[in-house]
């Protein structure tokens, strides 16, 4: 079952059903596996709960470094890093999500790099740097059809930056 039911274009950020959210996070209660520490992670972040998704997503990255696989380490970095975008630490996320795509590109991870890229691109999004987010979003959508990522995936890239040019023009015009 997907969570998300949508992205609002102007920000970007998931639209969910708060109640199916929260309903599952307690169904997961304080289950200490990798795949429910980051699931945890996601809920917690997007039901607006900041502190506890960086309490949770700091132990999610130890889990991981522990007893996971680089690629599940990679994934706890990432989204590590879009719990210190939505507290607002821009240049930290930016900085873990390049290192993650790189790393990730260089191992031949295609959908990783994807999923790194995309959230690079949203916190560019959020710091106004548009065309730096646009080419983010570009490369997101060039790994994720090269991996054959699902229609949702590579619609949430296009919408992504559709999004980046609407507010390129935007800015090029008040300027």
């Amino acid at each position: 079952m997907s969570y998300i039911h949508g992205y609002d274009p102007e920000t970007l950020r998931e639209s969910i059903d708060a109640r199916q959210c929260t309903e599952r996070l307690d169904e997961i209660g304080e289950q200490r596996s990798l795949p429910a520490l980051l699931e945890r992670v996601w809920l917690l972040k997007v039901l607006d709960r900041l502190e506890d998704a960086l309490v949770i997503s700091e132990q999610s990255v130890r889990v991981a470094r522990m007893a996971g696989t680089r690629k599940d380490l990679l994934r706890a970095r990432i989204l590590h890093a879009t719990v210190q975008q939505a507290r607002g630490a821009l240049a930290a996320a930016e900085h873990e999500l390049t290192t993650c795509a790189e790393e990730a590109e260089g191992q031949g991870w295609s959908s990783i790099a994807a999923f790194a890229y995309q959230h690079r691109g949203k916190v560019r999004f959020d710091a106004r740097e548009y065309e730096d987010a646009r080419v983010d979003f570009k490369r997101a959508l060039f790994l994720r059809q090269e991996s054959g990522a699902t229609d949702e995936q590579l619609e949430s890239a296009l919408l992504a930056i559709d999004a980046a040019d609407r507010r390129r023009a935007q800015t090029s015009v008040a300027s």
